[in-house]
């Protein structure tokens, strides 16, 4: 097994291997989706694990100088990544090589840290529990982030059954205002959404991880298949809205949510996650995920958003990220 760097010429079979050979592989790890970030904004240093003209394993990636050393990091232009592991190579035989090839890197490159936010299980097409464990074998630590999906295969048919009666009550009353629920079609629409968006991230003294610009590039061309806008109305003016992804394993995955703040009295929150529900089932997805409610990786939890998402019944699930500290000697 030998472990070379991205190079262009692997960029089409480097997709194949992702989407249609690998226990953990999605869209987000494909060159297709990486591709998007401008010359310049990450230094990709992508590697590939191969055998012969077999992809083993690819680990999207870029380095980042930083005060406490340079960093390898799952490629930071990617909701998560990490290892994608191939199907036919999910051996001992084989992760161990792994592993030790990608220690000898570490150390030739004289990386002082490395940083990999693996694929949750939510969204993987085939379990991995042994490549978790070897990360750990390999002396990686690792902490969590908690997130929130339905399983709509132990849901009731009857949406607003499974809610607790404090969110039950509370969409009942967004329906006092008559707001309407639709997909958005239109780039103004997405800058609309985009707008609300924008407020939502100015209360943290954000912006969004995307620009206006990068989520029409999503919708207009590299995932046009993947990416889903909807948006709730009162009359014309837009009252919150979602960016979803389409997952192949049927996870309906609601990436951006955002609520006007002068709507958040009239419920259109609940009007917004209860109609989401309603498409994600219609459409036959089997799970609906809202995302994450934690901060700084998992060691702080935002209370209250995992409580509203709770109220949908929802159940909880876990995003890892696996770190190594390499500057005092050794891996």
């Amino acid at each position: 097994m030998d472990l070379i760097p991205f190079e262009e010429r692997w960029a089409e079979k480097w997709d194949k291997f992702v989407m249609s050979d690998s226990v953990n592989g999605t869209f987000l790890q494909t060159r297709n989706f990486l591709n998007y970030h401008p010359l310049g904004r990450f230094a990709d240093k992508s590697l590939l694990f191969v055998k012969g003209n077999n992809i083993v394993a690819v680990l999207p990636a870029n380095i980042c100088e930083e005060d406490n050393g340079k960093i390898l990091y799952s490629h930071q232009g990617s909701t998560f990544g990490g290892l994608v592991l191939g199907k036919a190579f999910k051996k001992i035989s084989n992760l161990e090589p792994i592993m030790q090839l990608l220690d000898d890197y570490l150390l030739s490159n004289r990386i002082d840290e490395i940083e990999l936010k693996m694929t949750s299980l939510l969204y993987s097409p085939e379990e991995t529990a042994l490549l978790d464990y070897f990360l750990q074998l390999y002396n990686y630590s690792v902490t969590y982030e908690m997130g929130y999906y339905i399983d709509f295969g132990s849901y009731a048919d009857d949406i607003e059954s499974n809610f607790t009666a404090s969110i039950r009550r509370d969409y009942r009353s967004s329906l006092k205002t008559e707001f309407t629920f639709r997909e958005l079609q239109t780039n103004a629409e997405i800058g609309e959404f985009y707008d609300v968006l924008c407020e939502n991230y100015q209360k943290f003294g954000k912006l969004p991880v995307h620009t206006l610009d990068e989520l029409l590039y999503f919708k207009n061309m590299c995932l046009k298949d993947v990416v889903r806008f909807y948006g709730v109305f009162q009359d014309d003016i837009m009252a919150a809205g979602s960016m979803v992804f389409c997952f192949a394993k049927k996870v309906f995955h609601t990436q951006y949510l955002a609520c006007r703040h002068d709507m958040l009295q009239l419920f259109a929150n609940n009007f917004l996650y209860r109609n989401l529900i309603v498409v994600a089932k219609e459409l036959g997805f089997s799970k609906i995920s809202f995302g994450t409610s934690t901060l700084y990786q998992g060691k702080v939890l935002n209370k209250s958003l995992a409580q509203f998402k709770e109220g949908f019944g929802t159940k909880e699930y876990i995003n890892s990220t696996f770190k190594k500290i390499l500057r005092n000697g050794g891996c």
